[in-house]
């Protein structure tokens, strides 16, 4: 069991947030937005700066008030990066691309569900861990559409928007999933490759847990490729580590406890069951060409689902980009 206590949060940026943003990294902020974290880059060469990922549709707000309290009222960021696709990363994506009339940058083989071509694989509610999992049933998984905004990162590592950075294509959560790293002072924004708290918990979720775990298991779609991941953001060795779920940590016992993900990836991540625990979904570059056979939901989970679904379904509504990017 993890001794949270011995985690270096930096607590003074964490705790005492100016303005709703916590510090992560010198020209590096974020936000949380119910359950997701944005993140906002400083190009310390010229003072632009760039966003990295794109939260929830409520989110949109947030964005927009920190860009300014950051950087300046109405000064738009050079383009806006994506780790991956899910919904909760791109729930404002449209509509601040469309405003601030920017690109939006992603590995090739995110393309197919950021150009309306194919849906993600489904999320699993069978993965067990806790109430997200449970309602995972009910999460958008379907496409969004930038045709003509959208732009790959290069085929290098190099980040063309972003001077000091390189990325590293880290899929297995998503197919065209990429965590970004900073060598000059070892920051690692990893996106949902692994996160800093339990995500598959509601109660972790709301009060923050600080553990450093796996990848979200009900959006994990191929475990295999999620474990190499994890084992090549392992080697980096950071010194600072900010994903899309959880708050930032730093410090040698971070260090250690990746490794030992790394490491016991089998034990430590990847669900006793689940859909895409036996095999994996398997994707190209036009999206999804075939999908595991679904695993049964035990009767207790279906009634739990009833119970809340109602909830869920209007949060989720309100939460989907596809609900308010008509507009």
């Amino acid at each position: 069991m993890h001794n949270l206590a011995q985690y270096n949060t930096m607590e003074q940026n964490v705790e005492d947030r100016q303005g709703g943003y916590f510090k992560v990294a010198t020209g590096v902020w974020g936000i949380k937005d119910i359950f997701v974290n944005v993140y906002f880059i400083l190009n310390s060469h010229d003072d632009s700066w760039v966003l990295l990922d794109a939260g929830l549709s409520t989110s949109y707000n947030k964005i927009k008030d920190t860009a300014a309290q950051l950087f300046g009222a109405n000064v738009p960021p050079v383009g806006i990066i994506l780790t991956h696709g899910h919904f909760d990363h791109v729930g404002a994506l449209t509509r601040l691309a469309r405003e601030w009339d920017v690109p939006v940058y992603a590995h090739q083989l995110e393309f197919p569900y950021l150009t309306g071509k194919s849906d993600y694989p489904p999320a699993d509610s069978s993965v067990g861990g806790g109430l997200m999992s449970c309602l995972a049933g009910l999460y958008p998984n379907s496409p969004i559409d930038l045709s003509g905004r959208v732009k790959p990162l290069s085929n290098g590592q190099q980040v063309e928007i972003l001077t000091e950075w390189q990325y590293f294509h880290t899929p297995g959560h998503s197919p065209g999933h990429i965590s970004l790293w900073r060598a000059k002072d070892r920051v690692l924004l990893a996106g949902d490759a692994f996160v800093t708290t339990k995500q598959e918990s509601a109660f972790a979720v709301m009060v923050q847990a600080k553990v450093l775990s796996g990848p979200p298991k009900y959006f994990t779609c191929d475990w295999g490729l999620a474990g190499k991941s994890v084992q090549i953001l392992a080697d980096l060795e950071p010194d600072v580590v900010a994903t899309g779920h959880g708050l930032p940590l730093s410090g040698e016992k971070m260090r250690n406890d990746l490794s030992e993900l790394a490491r016991n990836f089998q034990m430590k991540a990847i669900p006793s069951r689940g859909r895409y625990v036996p095999e994996p979904a398997v994707t190209n570059m036009d999206g999804v060409v075939s999908l595991p056979k679904q695993t049964s939901t035990p009767f207790l989970k279906i009634a739990l689902i009833g119970a809340v679904s109602v909830a869920a379904v209007i949060g989720i509504a309100l939460l989907w980009p596809g609900k308010i990017n008509k507009s």
